[in-house]
């Protein structure tokens, strides 16, 4: 007899979704925000799925005290354009790590999600602050270490 092979779609709603807290202190950004978008996305789920959000909610605490390697924390810059002319602005990562800490990973963390619908959805479940406090105690949420 011949097997068939089956191809199972799972709803939205029936994804397990799970809440995890991580420390960013002293974890390097880059690392971190990877190991954060494969979280939100599903992807260290058995029923993940490309077109689908089967991902957990994230929540980065102590992001004001992440760190880039070498000379990355005097160098790095973060561009923007307000489309007039000479409205080039250019912000380096020292200044956004005392003004908008969350920016930072909330950024690294939306480069690695796909550019459309559903990476506009996924992004909503990165929930980022500067200090050890978050209001998301409720959830019950696991720490999860990197």
């Amino acid at each position: 007899m011949k097997q068939e092979k089956i191809t199972r779609f799972i709803k939205t709603e029936d994804a397990d979704r799970k809440w995890h807290v991580i420390d960013a202190k002293d974890l390097v950004l880059g690392r971190l925000a990877t190991k954060v978008a494969t979280i939100i996305r599903g992807k260290h789920k058995p029923i993940f799925t490309p077109n689908m959000d089967t991902g957990d909610f994230v929540i980065v605490v102590n992001a004001d005290k992440v760190k880039l390697t070498g000379k990355r924390e005097d160098k790095k810059t973060y561009f923007s354009h307000s489309m007039y002319p000479g409205g080039v602005k250019i912000k380096t990562f020292a200044e956004l790590k005392d003004k908008n800490p969350d920016f930072i990973i909330r950024n690294a963390v939306k480069g690695m999600l796909p550019k459309n619908r559903l990476g506009r959805k996924l992004i909503k479940k990165l929930k980022v602050y500067a200090g050890t406090e978050h209001p998301h105690s409720a959830q019950k949420p696991e720490p999860l270490s990197l």
